[in-house]
């Protein structure tokens, strides 16, 4: 966000607050900062719904209007305490600062505890929208009191606010939650529980078609495939680091007749077992191990979304066990890996984000400067050989050793953190991972490379879902074609070319209502179908089929050897261009 558009922002939540200061005059101000879309106020006393938003904006107008200044005020604390003695969380925030720190904003008669930045005057709002109303913990911490937040945004143009406008309709006709829901995807049932989604049928098989399609990678990849137990002792998380510095994170304790108990939150302590199980010759070296490991979150039930946040999540992980010379290369095959996935699911947009340590920042980091040095500059070099996008980030490492993350820019231009590759000198401590050397003697310089190319399935599926509008890919889709039947003659042809489909592994079903072909075309498309084939009499005689396309594309009369043929190529080169001529 440019300095401008910060300004308006900021402003614009002050008009807020004065325009619903005017209209519920009993109200506590929270806080309204501009944020990477708009802007926001927090309230106490205030029960309102988003029909009531015209009615504020309409108000803010009327003071936008008025062209008034906002003037900086600097104070000290008795005076701002006199100031705010009415404002309990302003009083609050008042508390947290230094007397050099306090300056107010006055525009007109109303004052607020604030260090800017903000427009001359309330005229340079020119382009603005009330949102949505939600609730927020004061502070974001849920042991806090819930205030009435409510959102907004503002930009320099008219022209501006209208594209983003429409860009969030757009972004509504694909969200995934409702999506999800219409094509029959997932469901979350409160008698389960928030953040434990359960994917019906057609979910299923998505979730499973990238499942083997990651398979089929690794493999080719060298990796090796294990399964690892859903919960472990106390002792394990212990020894990891991840307790009890994540335990907040983590399920409460079980406590079991032979020892503490608890959901696992990460596979990589299990797949350190698995590395130290027996000798490891430096020959094995690298050894790549893979698991759709499922793991279990404590998040806040405030902080789920759907698919995009979830208490548990079966990860795409990895762990990559390799010398200190193996590293450049095992780290570039895994960002090799990550291009050719994102090809095939036709993601551009996205660019990786090198994240190192501070030298400064002991607390953060393991005190290994070498290490440190020596692995950032390997990873520098390997992005720089591969020619690809990237930035570096000061100070944003894993304590345990620099990653990289993929930032990925969505159709709807947000931007989402989608894989993550983490180099790891910290487990070879904590888990005593060596190696027999050429010498025969036992090397402990093992480097570990975590990597999650497709993320969790969870949120994987909810950017697909994103991505393609519910539109999947033939090779994704739950069902890939459909058969319409013309007339009620054509009904035993289709179902017999039903039976014959289905032999040959397509996901097929039939539509043989008697209904009218265009109602059983729009409930084709309505379900994102991807090719929809339709049998008359014509087509029964010449034992033909016409092909119509999601995209509403029409192929007539495809021979049925030739249509099989090709719909299994297209398949199993997942394909997105559908021609059967």
């Amino acid at each position: 966000m440019d300095g401008t558009l910060e300004k308006i922002r900021h402003s614009a939540s002050h008009v807020l607050a004065i325009a619903v200061k005017k209209l519920y005059p009993n109200i506590k101000l929270g806080i309204g900062p501009a944020i990477e879309e708009g802007f926001y106020y927090d309230f106490d006393n205030l029960s309102i719904k988003d029909e009531n938003l015209k009615k504020i904006e309409k108000e803010m107008s009327n003071i936008i209007k008025q062209k008034l200044i906002f003037k900086k005020i600097k104070s000290d604390k008795t005076k701002a305490k006199n100031l705010l003695k009415d404002e309990p969380y302003k009083l609050e925030l008042l508390e947290e600062l230094n007397d050099k720190d306090i300056s107010f904003y006055e525009t007109g008669n109303f004052k607020d505890l604030c260090k800017g930045p903000h427009v001359k005057n309330s005229s340079e709002i020119k382009a603005f929208k009330l949102l949505s109303v939600a609730g927020a913990y004061w502070k974001g911490d849920s042991k806090n009191k819930m205030l009435t937040r409510i959102y907004g945004t503002a930009f320099k143009t008219e022209k501006d606010l209208q594209t983003f406008l429409f860009q969030r309709e757009e972004a509504e006709k694909r969200n995934h939650i409702k999506v999800g829901k219409e094509l029959g995807i997932f469901t979350i049932n409160n008698l389960i529980g928030k953040g434990l989604p359960i994917w019906l049928p057609n979910g299923n098989i998505i979730k499973e078609e990238i499942e083997k399609f990651a398979k089929e990678k690794e493999l080719e990849a060298g990796y090796q495939r294990v399964t690892t137990p859903h919960l472990a002792k106390k002792e394990l998380f212990i020894k990891s680091g991840h307790l009890p510095y994540y335990e907040d994170s983590m399920y409460p304790s079980m406590k079991m007749d032979d020892g503490t108990y608890y959901l696992k939150a990460m596979n990589c302590p299990f797949h350190h077992l698995i590395f130290t199980h027996k000798l490891r010759s430096y020959r094995k070296l690298p050894l790549r191990i893979a698991e759709y490991g499922t793991c279990y979150r404590n998040e806040l039930s405030g902080t789920l979304a759907g698919l995009l946040r979830v208490r548990m999540l079966n990860m795409n992980d990895a762990h990559i066990y390799c010398t200190k010379d193996q590293i450049e290369r095992e780290f570039s095959n895994v960002v090799k890996l990550i291009k050719d996935y994102y090809k095939i699911f036709g993601f551009k947009d996205y660019y990786f984000r090198l994240s190192k340590w501070s030298s400064e920042n002991k607390k953060k980091y393991i005190n290994q400067p070498e290490n440190w040095e020596y692995t950032e500059d390997i990873l520098r070099k390997a992005l720089k050989k591969l020619k690809v996008k990237f930035i570096e980030a000061e100070d944003e490492a894993a304590f345990y050793g620099p990653k990289v993350d993929v930032q990925f820019k969505t159709v709807l231009g947000r931007e989402e953190t989608i894989s993550t590759i983490q180099l790891d000198f910290l487990a070879k401590e904590r888990f005593s991972l060596q190696y027999q050397d050429k010498s025969g003697n036992m090397n402990k310089n093992v480097f570990v490379i975590h990597r999650a190319p497709l993320s969790v399935h969870e949120r994987f599926i909810a950017f697909l879902i994103e991505h393609y509008g519910g539109k999947f890919p033939l090779w994704l889709s739950p069902i890939q074609i459909r058969i319409l039947s013309l007339t009620d003659r054509n009904k035993k042809f289709v179902e017999t070319l039903e039976k014959q489909f289905l032999k040959e592994g397509l996901r097929v079903d039939i539509d043989v209502r008697s209904e009218s072909m265009s109602k059983k075309v729009k409930d084709s498309q309505d379900q994102k179908i991807p090719l929809v084939g339709v049998i008359g009499d014509k087509e029964q005689k010449s034992k033909n089929i016409s092909i119509r396309t999601l995209d509403g594309k029409i192929q007539y009369d495809v021979k049925i050897e030739k249509f099989l043929e090709k719909t299994k190529r297209f398949i199993q080169e997942k394909s997105s261009a559908y021609n059967f001529k």
